[in-house]
């Protein structure tokens, strides 16, 4: 009855957590800047679903983008007519993203600040270790209030060497094509423009690309297998009996 239980735990593949494996991330600090101006209520962005707004498409493609980040260290920023932080640094993206269906046009006000965009997205990042520290900013309007001008934003990114994304939504007359396209250039980074929820997600999956996030895999760097120590039980079990049994004959 034992050495059957002992071959009933090893199937069972028993496991524990290393807690330190699981803590000791590789990715990068990143951070979500998005616009919620009243701009962003239009409908007509999801080729898919016309009546929905371009702020509620832009939040579900971020979220797809959150899911897959994986090692990353993430954070969302909100602005409008001044700006927020919805979420520090986290790697807890399940709930970064809950958090981020949560906001709606309008919360940062009305209007558009860029530039505190970038700056309360560069004072989240200094909360963050990660070597490397990227913002990628969405938009569709043009600077147009806050404190802070975009130049003065993008150059403390440049001296802290942040990198920013820059993605404009909706129609290039809409947005500021050629001041995003300079925060972008001027921080190392790449500036696009988006007329249509497809064009988004394919946006999203190239800066997947130029700022790939490691992969944990669960079941191999988290996971401890404990087969070998119940079958080796069971080993030095049938071993000891087969050996009792043979001196019994002799």
């Amino acid at each position: 009855m034992v050495l059957f239980s002992l071959m009933v735990i090893a199937l069972a593949k028993p496991f524990v957590y290393d807690a330190r494996l699981s803590l000791d991330k590789k990715g990068r600090d990143l951070i979500v800047a998005l616009d919620a101006s009243g701009s962003m209520a239009q409908s007509g962005f999801d080729e898919k679903d016309l009546l929905k707004t371009k702020y509620q498409t832009t939040v579900q493609l971020s979220q797809a983008f959150i899911e897959n980040r994986f090692d990353d260290n993430m954070g969302v920023v909100i602005f409008g007519t001044f700006a927020y932080t919805a979420s520090p640094l986290t790697y807890d993206l399940p709930s970064l993203s809950l958090l981020l269906e949560m906001t709606d046009v309008g919360i940062a006000g009305e209007s558009t600040a860029i530039g505190d965009g970038i700056m309360q997205a560069i004072h989240t990042l200094s909360y963050g270790e990660a070597a490397q520290k990227a913002i990628i900013l969405i938009t569709d309007g043009e600077h147009n209030a806050g404190e802070i001008s975009p130049k003065e934003a993008v150059n403390k990114a440049k001296d802290l060497g942040i990198k920013i994304y820059t993605i404009g939504i909706g129609k290039k007359t809409d947005y500021d094509a050629a001041l995003l396209e300079t925060i972008a250039q001027q921080s190392g980074g790449k500036s696009y423009g988006a007329s249509s929820s497809k064009e988004l997600s394919e946006i999203y999956a190239t800066i997947d690309t130029l700022e790939p996030s490691p992969i944990r895999s669960e079941n191999y760097l988290n996971q401890s297998l404990l087969v070998a120590y119940p079958l080796g039980v069971a080993l030095v079990l049938l071993l000891l009996w087969a050996y009792y049994e043979q001196r019994g004959r002799l």
